[in-house]
């Protein structure tokens, strides 16, 4: 065989095997493919061969809060406005993961502040909801962290926050029950030492939702 075509036959073989390696699989994709052979499955058959990267896909999305910075959320819109009553925002829909099974949470939040000097662009405390929902979180800490970051950023009078969820580590395990629900809230400033403020926005959030 000539120099050439021993050259030739080198590149064949160099560009077949770049053809044929498969893709690099992510660090969590990898640990998936682990995990379903432990749970006893084939992660080679048909229906499984993408999983490992959807979960993983799914995994950084749903885990994506801690990437957020709420400086950057906020990014400025604090406006200076003689207001000086309650602002909710009702019913925003939210999912989480339980720290202890890695399995959802969902359900709805209420935010409400007392303005001092500042109110903040509405749009901005759904953002903020989600930056915190999407950890691995506990839904006590949660509703507490939602209502002190609103704290920090605004200084307002008060803030309350009511979290209402759903469990799925409580409907598909341990005790399966399917209709159960939690509720925690968080009151700071007003909403906690003036009893008027605080049952009037626990009136407020009980009301039916605002039709448009």
């Amino acid at each position: 065989m000539s120099a050439a075509d021993q050259k030739n036959s080198i590149l064949k073989t160099e560009t077949i095997v770049k053809v044929i390696t498969p893709k690099e699989e992510g660090l969590i994709a990898s640990r998936v493919r682990d995990l379903l052979r432990e749970l006893g499955e084939n992660p080679e058959r048909e229906g499984l061969l993408k999983t490992p990267d959807r979960v993983e896909k799914a995994l950084r999305y749903l885990t994506s809060g801690y990437k957020k910075d709420l400086k950057q959320i906020i990014n400025g819109a604090l406006f200076s406005v003689k207001y000086d009553e309650m602002v909710i925002v009702k019913d925003i829909e939210f999912f989480s993961l339980c720290e202890h099974h890695l399995l959802p949470f969902f359900g709805k939040i209420h935010v409400a502040y007392l303005p001092k000097d500042k109110v903040v662009g509405l749009s901005k405390i759904p953002r903020i909801v989600d930056m915190f929902a999407r950890r691995l979180q506990l839904q006590e800490r949660l509703t507490q962290e939602i209502a002190q970051s609103l704290q920090d950023v605004l200084d307002p009078l008060g803030v309350g926050v009511v979290c209402e969820a759903r469990h799925f580590c409580m409907m598909m395990r341990g005790v399966e029950k399917q209709h159960s629900g939690t509720v925690t809230s968080a009151m700071l400033g007003a909403f906690r030492t003036r009893k008027k403020t605080r049952d009037e926005f626990l009136a407020l959030v009980k009301q039916n939702s605002i039709s448009v």
